[in-house]
């Protein structure tokens, strides 16, 4: 009985913050998150990727700002009152800051809850979505956050 304890926990169980961009779910993958700040005032940086809004000041830390949103492709950014600015902390990078829509909730996955989703490389938004959660009924893209981030880093 002691190993099918040990085989069950052998499962692999990770924690994501669920984001809505637009009508659509994203986990991001909360080991990449080092905090959630209300919309602020962002600083524009002259001849920056379109994707980038500029930079804020957060605490004395310079961060940049990146939209999801135009990341993606889509339409631009509309701030309401639910409007965050996700700092994520990835290993051996700066901070960067994205905006989201709306903050969600956090949901627990297990490997067995997430799907691998095929890409065929002629989509833009697929090179950013790492797998397809199931939660509740509905469906969390999650992100991987090393595409979405990387080619920003110069």
């Amino acid at each position: 009985m002691d190993n099918t304890l040990k085989l069950e926990s052998t499962i692999e169980e990770k924690q994501y913050i669920v984001v809505n961009i637009g009508v659509e779910q994203y986990g991001i993958d909360i080991g990449y998150v080092d905090n959630i700040v209300r919309m602020q005032k962002i600083t524009r940086v002259p001849k920056s990727q379109k994707y980038f809004h500029g930079v804020i000041n957060l605490r004395g830390e310079i961060i940049p700002v990146m939209s999801l949103r135009k990341r993606f492709g889509l339409e631009g950014d509309i701030f309401t009152d639910k409007t965050r600015i996700i700092i994520l902390k990835p290993e051996q990078q700066e901070p960067i800051g994205i905006i989201v829509d709306v903050v969600k909730e956090v949901v627990t996955l297990g490997s067995g809850e997430i799907d691998k989703v095929p890409s065929d490389g002629r989509d833009d938004i697929a090179k950013y979505i790492c797998g397809v959660g199931k939660n509740n009924g509905g469906l969390i893209s999650i992100l991987n956050i090393g595409n979405v981030i990387g080619d920003n880093q110069q």
